[in-house]
């Protein structure tokens, strides 16, 4: 069996030699070919206030994961059609398999609080009612570097607080992916503190919970995660606008759940930048008496493994029998 020589530090620190890690053998062979994929490098980030500069990242980005994406995620935005709900771009999707009828999933998509809106949010909304089997309002809330916080979030709010005069709270399940986790638990939290009733759950898949980024597996988990390979700091600084970071608004992990919270879906992987944030709030929603599960898959990285992959589909499943057990 092979040993590490590692130390500790006067200070604490666990001092680790440099060494390699190997493809898991207890993943599929599509997991092993997204594992293999190189790190994304970031650009070099120009100043904060550089709105211009800024623009033109975003614009990159989006072309990229367009192009990445190919047809997968062209077939999901022609799927979505474009409304405006409470003053704000909403992409609606119906289920492509088996629906709900009268349920809805609210929805917010992933990208560092800065990329993959427009017209990529019609991705979000198909993907959303495949997962839930629930029409979907997928919501292209306000970003930077033109709308840094609280637009995106007020809009999220806004936006929940329409569905609700179609729909019963209890007949709504919030759902947000990285940076979308951000917006919908935080949505979750603000919507409760404006006295709105909460919706019957919320989906939170490897969610952005805390812009500090104080936990274990930021330490842990830097350049083993290779979506997600470096800390988001300037993007958070960017959202954020010069408000405090560790704000519940902004960090929805340090919220008051004691106060209520709705059910809660968690999902992270063992290479997962964000792991620390699910199991931390999988924690505080537990000690506060909420009813909340945490999945964590095998040597998964942020976002799952391309979305194709059997762990992936795994993923879904495990989503749509969380919504069968919402409503039998």
């Amino acid at each position: 069996m092979a040993t590490v020589d590692a130390r500790i530090t006067p200070d604490g620190t666990l001092a680790m030699p440099a060494r390699d890690i190997p493809l898991p053998a207890t993943v599929s062979d599509q997991a092993h070919a997204f594992l293999a994929n190189p790190r994304l490098p970031f650009p070099e980030f120009p100043a904060l206030d550089n709105t211009e500069a800024w623009r033109k990242i975003v614009a990159s980005r989006d072309k990229a994961f367009l192009d990445l994406g190919g047809e997968r995620v062209a077939r999901g935005m022609a799927r979505a059609e474009k409304r405006v709900i409470a003053g704000a771009d909403v992409y609606v999707a119906e289920p492509g398999g088996a629906a709900r009828p009268g349920k809805l999933c609210l929805s917010f998509h992933g990208g560092a609080l800065l990329f993959y809106g427009g017209p990529l949010t019609a991705f979000d909304a198909a993907r959303s009612a495949d997962q839930t089997g629930c029409l979907a309002w997928s919501v292209d809330y306000a970003m930077p570097p033109d709308a840094p916080y609280p637009a995106g979030l007020d809009q999220a709010v806004a936006v929940y607080a329409e569905a609700l005069k179609t729909h019963a709270a209890s007949d709504i399940v919030v759902n947000g992916i990285s940076a979308g986790g951000n917006i919908a638990a935080a949505m979750v939290l603000k919507a409760r503190d404006a006295g709105l009733p909460l919706p019957a759950a919320v989906i939170l898949r490897t969610p952005e919970l805390d812009l500090t980024e104080s936990g274990d597996s930021f330490a842990t988990h830097m350049g083993i995660d290779n979506v997600l390979p470096n800390s988001l700091d300037t993007f958070n600084r960017l959202y954020a606008g010069g408000a405090d970071l560790a704000d519940p608004y902004l960090s929805p992990l340090f919220g008051d759940f004691t106060k209520g919270y709705c059910r809660t879906w968690l999902q992270a992987g063992t290479r997962d930048l964000f792991l620390s944030n699910c199991a931390r709030m999988h924690r505080a929603l537990l000690k506060a008496g909420v009813e909340a599960e945490l999945h964590v898959w095998e040597a998964m990285p942020h976002a799952g493994f391309g979305g194709t992959s059997p762990e992936d589909k795994e993923m879904d499943e495990a989503i749509a029998n969380f919504t069968n057990r919402l409503w039998p």
